[in-house]
């Protein structure tokens, strides 16, 4: 795992879901991994890097050995694909308690405004090699 790079995301969120395609779209080196907080990996690595198992309020974004989340862990993906996407990242020069705070505001309301599923969702067989 040491040079992995892991998007841990809740797979009963539509926008969490969305994002993971959206990652698969743009990452046709297969630089990312994905991992659902629900499955037993993700349920490993949360309890790993000390984040609560049951309580998904943050992507986790885990490049090597270091934990990154909220804004950081998606400036840091969006810096590693393609053009135009990583010039999304500039947004990072943005004060870390005003980008945070938008990405809890959204986080928080994430059910509310684009739903949920009732299940975590099965990927597709032509994308397995997206995910952990």
């Amino acid at each position: 795992m040491q040079n992995q790079r892991i998007i841990l995301f809740d797979a009963q969120c539509k926008l969490c879901s969305a994002w993971c395609n959206f990652v698969i779209a743009h990452d046709p080196s297969i630089k990312f991994k994905l991992c659902s907080v629900q499955s037993p990996a993700g349920q490993a690595l949360l309890a790993q890097f000390g984040f609560s198992t049951t309580d998904f309020t943050s992507m986790v974004y885990i490049e090597g050995q270091k934990p990154y989340t909220r804004s950081q862990a998606v400036f840091r993906i969006f810096s590693q694909l393609g053009y135009p996407w990583k010039l999304l990242s500039v947004f990072k020069l943005l004060p870390r308690k005003v980008t945070d705070w938008f990405y809890n505001k959204v986080a928080k309301n994430r059910y509310t405004l684009f739903g949920k599923y009732q299940y975590c969702r099965i990927p597709h067989q032509k994308d397995k090699d997206h995910y952990l």
